[in-house]
């Protein structure tokens, strides 16, 4: 072959098989990648795997026992907002407990609270509603009439709306479910103040216990939209699943579809508590509750608070009469002064409820961990029962309690539901990208990401070690081999425990010269997880 014609043909191939591997490779830009999902992960191996982390129980924050609240309190949405923390949750007593109805109960409100640091919390006095006589409460949205509707407060989560065209009217948003089927849309501009954005509902579904949960709403700042989980009724699997739409505005909502997961069986979810992880938007991060009836066995009767459990079995407080009224959604007497309408059901003494955590890249395919997140826990009263671990929407950033050490994450959790006078509110912290980590024991392993495209100066890892385990990274070509100077052995150990330190190569940190080229990143272990990476130093 003319050599001339041999160097172009060559010159093609390499530039045709560029162009393939730059159109498989995902363009990760800059951002923070996490491994919750798995989604870069292309090869496990040796002994590594991707491990799923729990957050460590610390206290309780809030005990709600004001007039107003009771053993039924829950749902709570956390933010932080200029400098402090939201809080907005479900105040709610069930009236029915050791078998007859209770003196105080009340009827469902929607509460706020807030906090300078995340862990000491504060019930301002708002005087907006009357209780008892009384506007010296935190009651924020109160049970009311709307355009023929009535509005049940208690699975309302507040957000602050983030799309940089929102009017100053409109910074906060909800979704307040309405008797009509469906959800209202409403605005505040301060969190307090509240109005109704359109008169009709914005989304309206008929299938069985639609909304009877917390709704979460919210503005992506990657897919610049609007999009919000609710609870519904699938037909399909015979249990409570999860539904989202989404859409440009907060009014029109198109593309309704339901969750659908990777690889975890059919399961009953009451939460979804969906939202972008704020160190890495890109993926959404749910804490969705699963609900298990486990029955009557010796395990259950050793659970605590038995005599309590078995109240919730066998009570019979209301008549006939009003048993067959509460199931017609709105009665009034099921509402009436906030009683529930509960019936004998041994599910309200037997099943119980915990913590998951899943993650998706377009909100509609999740990887769920099948493995519980937050476990009810040591056995102790007012734990392992229908109700618990409730998780708050969403983590927050806060202090660490450790001198010196960086922030972590804080997530908050229902305890203590249906037990006595006052349900609780338990603070749990994690690592910052803690969720999942790659992990491998001293015998060491490895994972290999899938081709990807970075832009930036150099790469930064949240990994931790032992003393004796270190983690170090070979950048790939496309064809799998190293890189010149970027091989593992180019690569000195990495060892500590970290958020944020650069992986250096014999010539430096720089990985610059690779920017927009197809690479793969391997990562070899020994006793060490690696929670988070993220290409840093990106000119802009």
């Amino acid at each position: 072959m003319n050599p001339v014609v041999h160097r172009l043909a060559l010159l093609a191939l390499v530039l045709s098989q560029t162009a393939a591997a730059q159109i498989a490779a995902t363009d990760i830009g800059s951002r923070r990648e996490l491994w919750v999902d798995g989604f870069l992960a292309d090869h496990l191996g040796g002994r590594a795997e991707l491990r799923l982390h729990h957050p460590i129980p610390q206290e309780v924050v809030i005990v709600f026992d004001r007039p107003w609240e009771g053993n039924a309190t829950c749902y709570a949405s956390v933010f932080q907002d200029n400098g402090i923390y939201r809080m907005y949750y479900r105040a709610w007593t069930i009236a029915v407990i050791h078998g007859q109805a209770n003196d105080h109960a009340i009827p469902q409100v929607i509460c706020y609270a807030e906090s300078k640091d995340g862990t000491h919390w504060e019930r301002p006095s708002l005087g907006l509603h009357e209780f008892r006589g009384s506007k010296d409460n935190n009651i924020v949205f109160v049970g009311e009439t709307f355009n023929g509707a009535k509005l049940i407060p208690g699975n309302e989560a507040v957000f602050r709306d983030e799309n940089p065209a929102v009017s100053p009217d409109a910074r906060y948003k909800t979704m307040r479910t309405g008797s009509k089927v469906g959800l209202f849309a409403f605005k505040s501009p301060d969190g307090l103040h509240w109005s109704a954005m359109s008169a009709e509902p914005v989304i309206v579904d008929h299938t069985r216990n639609a909304f009877d949960s917390q709704q979460c709403a919210f503005w992506d700042t990657v897919r610049k939209e609007y999009r919000v989980y609710w609870r519904f009724y699938d037909r399909t699997t015979g249990g409570r699943s999860i539904r989202t739409s989404s859409w440009k505005d907060f009014l029109h909502w198109e593309n309704r579809e339901n969750l659908a997961y990777m690889d975890s069986p059919p399961e009953e979810l009451y939460e979804n508590c969906v939202k972008p992880y704020y160190r890495a938007p890109q993926i959404l991060i749910g804490f969705p509750v699963r609900y298990v009836e486990r029955g009557w066995s010796d395990s259950m009767r050793a659970l605590p608070d038995l005599e309590n459990r078995e109240v919730r079995a066998g009570h019979q407080a209301l008549s006939d009469e009003e048993r067959r009224e509460s199931e017609v959604a709105g009665s009034p007497k099921a509402m009436n002064n906030g009683l529930r309408a509960t019936t004998v059901h041994e599910r309200y003494g037997t099943a119980l409820t915990e913590g998951l955590v899943m993650a998706s890249r377009d909100g509609v395919r999740f990887k769920r961990w099948n493995e519980a997140f937050v476990r009810p826990g040591i056995e102790r009263t007012g734990t392992w029962n229908y109700g618990q671990c409730y998780l708050g929407w969403h983590a927050v950033e806060t202090r660490s309690a450790l001198e010196g050490a960086p922030n972590e994450l804080s997530i908050y959790s229902s305890e203590s539901y249906w037990i006595g006078e006052a349900s609780r509110l338990r603070r749990y912290t994690l690592r910052l990208d803690g969720f999942v980590s790659v992990q491998a024991p001293l015998s060491g392993g490895e994972v290999v990401t899938k081709p990807v495209v970075f832009s930036g100066k150099q790469l930064d890892l949240n990994f931790s070690t032992s003393a004796a385990g270190s983690v170090q990274v070979e950048i790939q070509g496309g064809d799998g081999h190293a890189l010149p100077g970027f091989s593992l052995e180019d690569c000195p150990p990495l060892f500590g425990d970290s958020i944020s330190r650069p992986v250096t190569w014999k010539n430096g940190a720089d990985v610059g010269p690779l920017v927009g080229r197809p690479v793969r990143l391997r990562f070899v272990l020994r006793d060490a997880d690696v929670y988070a990476f993220q290409f840093t130093g990106a000119e802009r």
